[in-house]
């Protein structure tokens, strides 16, 4: 495995020249771009021989990828999992139609722009790998995933299945549906991290019964990347007559996957976190059959029980310059590739996690494995406090991380991306060390 972890500029100029020739119509087009993404063109040619296990680790390819984005010189952003920044294409794209709106928004905006809604589905379909009549558009997973908590047809007594490490806003949810139609909520709680999948999975089978009528399922534990095979559980749920919501909102776009192989019946993920499109963008997926079945979260003219994805997309006005950016954004994820983008993913973060697991006091929290892990990581220090860890690495290392105090998980959590580069993790490593030293 080659690790070129700070490329000198002879090395840069050997990758590329390794591109070979381009064609007379490439190069014309390539006078028109900026220098960063002459290069990442380049970069991106050479790459085509090489295999998504060989490239996690080249850090010649993925500086250029680095330079895609715009990231801030005043601090080191390994919090990638609230939130990811866009690329300049994915920003200037919004800033553009923004600009665009603005010229004459009823006219722009609902004529214009929005004309562009049916194609965006049709390639998020395709990079989901579902039928674009069961995907739709909105602002976040949370919107998503209430949309269809609160709109299933359930009465007193039916009971939903859920876990007590499940994102806030979705326990918040069952909760208020609970209060109010008197449902009754059955809570497991996941010992974390695991890599026994009999264990993940009968945890929520000996929580079913006769009564229970829905399963939520979290397909990556936000608070320290577990991985919880959805599928095995989605499967035994289905045969017990149990539908199935998966939350998707930090696996959708950060490693290989196809949402109908999960077997969920619901998924919702937010687009601003792996797929990189702008805040505020996100998507729903509801099974075809199951569509009829859900009264949509804001009101439809006509009847709310249609067989139609759409009606889950009355929002009012909208920001069509932010939605309408996410093509740009699966642009990049497909230049970059599935494939490739899940393994330097999990690279990155087994390369800080295997240089601090044996430090004294050091505790890992998630697991290693590709299975069950991949890009997000937590870790705890024995006798310190996760906010202490998460002030230290901020004050002392300009590290942006956060803290985690949720049931019993204990640690703080720290999330890379494609443009963190093996520099950043060092210097994580230095930090954590320091710290557990101290």
């Amino acid at each position: 495995m080659r690790k070129l972890f700070i490329m000198p500029v002879a090395n840069r100029r050997n990758f590329l020249q390794k591109a070979g020739t381009f064609s007379v119509t490439a190069f014309f087009l390539s006078l028109t771009q900026p220098g960063w993404a002459k290069n990442l063109e380049k970069a991106l040619h050479n790459a085509r021989e090489i295999s998504a296990t060989d490239l996690a680790n080249e850090e010649d390819f993925w500086y250029y990828i680095q330079q895609s984005f715009t990231e801030s010189p005043y601090l080191i952003n390994l919090n990638n999992g609230g939130v990811s920044p866009a690329p300049k294409t994915v920003q200037e794209a919004m800033k553009r139609y923004y600009d665009y709106s603005n010229e004459a928004p009823s006219y722009y905006m609902w004529r214009i722009l929005d004309q562009g809604r049916e194609p965006l589905r049709k390639n998020l379909a395709i990079l989901a790998g579902c039928d674009a009549e069961e995907i739709a558009i909105n602002r976040n997973s949370s919107e998503g995933l209430e949309t269809v908590i609160f709109g299933l047809q359930l009465k007193a007594g039916d009971e939903i299945v859920a876990a007590k490490q499940d994102y806030p806003n979705m326990i918040n949810a069952y909760k208020q549906r609970e209060h109010r139609d008197k449902i009754k909520m059955i809570w497991i709680n996941l010992d974390l991290p695991s890599e026994d999948e009999n264990y993940l999975v009968n945890q929520y089978v000996k929580a079913f019964t006769s009564k229970t009528k829905v399963v939520h399922i979290t397909h990556i534990i936000n608070w320290n990347g577990q991985i919880l095979p959805v599928k095995k559980i989605a499967q035994e749920a289905h045969k017990r007559g149990i539908e199935v919501i998966a939350d998707g909102a930090h696996s959708f776009a950060h490693f290989n996957f196809k949402i109908p192989d999960l077997d969920a019946d619901y998924f919702a993920a937010s687009l601003h976190k792996w797929l990189y499109a702008p805040i505020g963008s996100g998507m729903l997926y509801v099974k075809k059959d199951k569509i009829k079945n859900i009264y949509p979260l804001f009101a439809t003219t006509d009847d709310p029980l249609k067989d139609d994805i759409r009606k889950f997309e009355n929002l009012g006005t909208r920001p069509f310059f932010i939605e309408q950016a996410i093509a740009k954004a699966l642009e990049f994820h497909d230049m970059i590739g599935s494939e490739r983008k899940e393994k330097r993913l999990h690279y990155l973060k087994n390369y800080w996690m295997e240089k601090v697991k044996g430090i004294p006091k050091v505790k890992i929290n998630t697991s290693l494995d590709p299975k069950w892990g991949c890009a997000i990581g937590n870790v705890g220090i024995e006798g310190k406090k996760p906010g202490e860890l998460d002030s230290f690495l901020l004050d002392k290392y300009k590290i942006h991380t956060v803290g985690i105090e949720w049931e019993n998980i204990q640690g703080v959590r720290v999330t890379p991306n494609v443009y963190t580069t093996i520099k950043n993790l060092d210097l994580l490593v230095e930090g954590i060390t320091a710290f557990a030293k101290s």
